[in-house]
């Protein structure tokens, strides 16, 4: 599993021309999957998510979690972060899970988030062709492989 983590002042998702969600202070979450991907894998990365201190304290230093600021999650489905492009100027998506198996996981992930811990989980389709807006905050851009 692959997460690139952008710190946001808001974020918000279209699915043909129609919100499909949108959070406030958080982080903005593109989320890969790999083939050997499983529950023990959901369970760290949703851990990693909304322990990552990457929010400013009171001395402006990056000391606070998503939950201690009392922020959101906006978490997309992205099989393209998986792409390796060390040959030629076409990626390849080898490494990236199967649609099938990717779809239930990346579902698993998203329940998981939602059901153990106290943070607001919005989502765009997974599959679809999705148009994201966010306004970064930093810029603070995080890259979690697990």
């Amino acid at each position: 599993m692959r997460a690139l983590v952008q710190r946001v002042e808001r974020a918000s998702v279209k699915i043909d021309g129609k919100f499909a969600g949108n959070i406030a202070i958080g982080l903005l979450v593109y989320i890969g999957i790999a083939p050997a991907d499983n529950i023990e894998t959901i369970k760290w990365m949703c851990n990693k998510l909304v322990n990552l201190r990457i929010f400013p304290d009171e001395e402006n230093k990056m000391n606070r979690s998503v939950i201690d600021c009392n922020g959101e999650i906006l978490m997309i489905s992205n099989f393209t972060l998986y792409g390796d492009v060390h040959k030629g100027f076409r990626p390849n998506f080898m490494a990236s899970a199967a649609p099938d198996i990717a779809e239930n996981i990346y579902n698993k992930l998203v329940d998981y988030l939602r059901n153990n811990f106290p943070i607001k989980v919005a989502t765009g389709r997974f599959g679809a062709m999705m148009d994201i807006e966010s306004v970064g905050a930093g810029p603070v851009n995080i890259i979690i492989d697990a």
